[in-house]
């Protein structure tokens, strides 16, 4: 009978003990469950959540709610990560006009050897055939052209034969004239780039590798954003690594959302398509579309450039194809300009590396070569450094 209670005993020990255990387990769960802190997507999470297949808009995040404060154990610290980043600063570009007095003052300490070149020999007490050939070909190894170095020739000649004067100031004031003429002024050299009824306008930006064609693109945003306008860019250069997230990061400087492929080598095409969507939908003025750096001996990527500016006017208008040219590439600079003319209708030239490497007639020559205008001209590596042309202004500042 003892043998049985002591039996008994073990059962209702082992009982207790068991009891026991449970309930300090179930009690550290629940402490557990309710200590662990709400767990926020960090920005890597987000972005493995499953996205819409073909393009993106790329733009700030809307501003996150204040969430309760919570103690980050040790264990927990890779959970810092999910607080949310700080808006990144937005940049006020430089009003226009501003940059149009500093890229004039800048162009006349650097490029203005023509100019002087050309003064010098006016200023001759004798100007007899050899000054002229040397005016010529002074003219010529400026980039000027043949024909428009001719025709500036000839008629200087008549006005300084016809006047008689050996004045330098009288002499400078008709070779100012007379390159005005060549340089063009009642060139239409605005940019439609003003939203339609229902529309935004859409600027398309093309030209070969290498002469900072989508720097362009996002200092052209910058230029539309000083003048208080809406605007998208669209990255339909899916070919050159990293091209779509340096014109991201320029429009997010100002904050302007881009409109990219989440895939490598995708469809150009498709994201210009996207692009101008996007901005249909959103009402914006102006849609910016960067496009491949096409070489123009490379037939198929040619005819793909035709291609996006085809599927583009399938829902608006393509308002402006702005060709991006090297002002250091000189001739080879006309001969791509002539190759695009045939692939896209080009309404204007932009010209960059515009400084003391440069020849100015390149201005005249391409203008003469295409029929189109310089519309706008880069100085400098500064995010501000893009301006509309001025044909007075251009010539001053070679002859100063």
């Amino acid at each position: 009978m003892l043998g049985g209670v002591n039996e008994t005993l073990s059962i209702v020990i082992y009982v207790v003990i068991a009891i026991a255990v449970v309930g300090s387990v179930a009690a550290l769960l629940v402490r557990g469950r309710r200590q662990r802190p709400e767990i926020y997507p960090t920005k890597r999470d987000a972005d493995d959540l499953p996205q819409a297949s073909g393009s993106t808009a790329v733009a700030e995040a809307p501003p996150a709610e204040s969430a309760p404060d919570v103690v980050v154990p040790d264990d927990l610290r890779d959970l810092e990560e999910a607080a949310p980043a700080p808006a990144p600063t937005i940049e006020t570009p430089e009003p226009v006009q501003g940059r149009l007095a500093r890229l004039r003052a800048r162009l006349a300490k650097s490029n203005n050897a023509l100019g002087k070149a050309l003064l010098a020999l006016l200023a001759s007490d004798k100007i007899d055939e050899d000054v002229w050939d040397e005016i010529e070909e002074t003219l010529l190894l400026a980039d000027l052209g043949t024909e428009p170095t001719m025709e500036l020739v000839d008629n200087l000649r008549e006005r300084v034969k016809i006047s008689g004067s050996r004045d330098p100031e009288e002499v400078r004031f008709m070779l100012r004239e007379e390159l005005i003429k060549l340089v063009d002024p009642s060139m239409d050299r605005s940019l439609a780039v003003d939203r339609h009824a229902d529309k935004p306008a859409v600027v398309m930006v093309v030209g070969v590798n290498g002469v900072g064609k989508t720097t362009t693109v996002g200092k052209l945003a910058r230029v539309l954003v000083a003048e208080d306008k809406d605007v998208i860019l669209g990255a339909a250069d899916t070919f050159r690594a990293a091209a779509a997230e340096q014109l991201a990061t320029w429009g997010q400087r100002v904050g302007v959302p881009t409109v990219k492929s989440d895939v490598d080598g995708a469809d150009p095409a498709s994201v210009a398509f996207e692009a101008v969507k996007a901005g249909i939908d959103g009402e914006v003025d102006t849609v910016l579309v960067d496009t491949a750096g096409r070489l123009q001996n490379k037939v198929g990527l040619m005819d793909e450039l035709g291609k996006v500016k085809r599927v583009i006017e399938k829902q608006a208008e393509v308002d402006e194809v702005l060709l991006v040219l090297d002002a250091t590439t000189g001739q080879n600079g006309l001969a791509q300009a002539k190759v695009f003319s045939e692939v896209v209708n080009i309404t204007g030239i932009v010209l960059t590396k515009l400084d003391g490497t440069a020849k100015g007639g390149i201005v005249v020559a391409i203008q003469r070569t295409l029929g189109v205008p310089v519309k706008l001209v880069g100085l400098g590596e500064g995010p501000d450094d893009l301006a509309p042309f001025e044909a007075e202004g251009f010539v001053d500042a070679l002859l100063n």
